[in-house]
C-alpha cells in the first residue's frame, strides 16, 4: 500500500504519530535533543488521547524557540525552516481533519527537508514518489526517510497503539543519522 494510501485510511492516533515522527525525526535541526517530543509521544499512548496534547505542544514549542538565521544561509538552514514549519503547524485541538492534512504535510516537508541535506538536485514528483513509493533515482536520506514514513504508518496500521514503541525506535534512529548528517557537514564547512 501506499504513503498516499496509508495516510488516507489511517486513524487520529495514527496521523498524530505520523506527522509527529516526521518532526522528530528533524528535531536536531531546531537543535533539540531526543526527549523533546516525549511528552507528546506519551500523550498518544494515553487512552485520553488530546488530554494534555496542548500543553505539551506548548512546552515542547517553548524549548525549540530558536528558530534558524534570517535568511536562511545553508541547506541546513533551510531545512530547519521546515522542520520549523512542521512544528508550528501542529493541530492545537486536532480533529481528524485537521491531523490527515498536518501528517500528510508533515511527510512532504521531511522529504523536502531531507533532499535539501542531501544536496538533490532533481526533478523530483513527491505526490508520484509518495503514490507509487519507489525509491529508485531518489538520493539515500530521501530515500530512507519515505522508507520510514511507510513503515510507521505500517506498524500503526498492524499494531495499534502497541506499535507506537516501534515508532519512536524508528524515529531515534533516524535521529542519529540526521544528527550525523549535520555534523559532516559542519565540519567540511570548517
Amino acid at each position: 500500500m501506499s504513503l498516499v494510501e496509508l495516510i488516507a485510511r489511517a486513524d487520529e492516533r495514527s496521523l498524530a504519530a505520523s506527522g509527529l515522527a516526521c518532526l522528530d525525526r528533524c528535531v536536531p535541526l531546531l537543535g533539540g535533543d531526543d526527549d523533546i517530543l516525549r511528552p507528546l509521544w506519551a500523550c498518544l499512548a494515553d487512552e485520553d488521547l488530546w488530554a494534555d496534547w496542548e500543553t505539551r505542544l506548548a512546552q515542547a514549542r517553548a524549548k525549540l524557540d530558536a528558530g534558524p538565521p534570517e535568511p536562511p544561509a545553508t541547506d541546513e538552514d533551510h531545512a530547519a525552516v521546515l522542520a520549523r514549519l512542521m512544528l508550528d503547524t501542529v493541530p492545537v485541538r486536532p480533529s481528524e481533519e485537521e491531523l490527515r492534512a498536518w501528517a500528510d504535510a508533515c511527510s512532504l516537508t521531511a522529504l523536502r527537508a531531507h533532499r535539501r541535506l542531501d544536496h538533490a538536485d532533481d526533478s523530483t514528483s513527491w505526490p508520484t514518489v509518495r503514490e507509487e513509493g519507489r525509491t529508485e533515482g531518489l538520493s539515500p536520506l530521501v530515500a530512507a526517510e519515505l522508507r520510514r514514513q511507510t513503515l510507521v504508518l505500517e506498524l500503526l496500521d498492524e499494531h495499534g497503539t502497541g506499535g507506537l514503541r516501534f515508532v519512536l525506535d524508528a524515529s531515534v534512529e533516524a535521529r542519529r543519522v540526521l544528527r550525523a548528517v549535520v555534523s559532516r557537514r559542519a565540519r567540511g564547512r570548517s
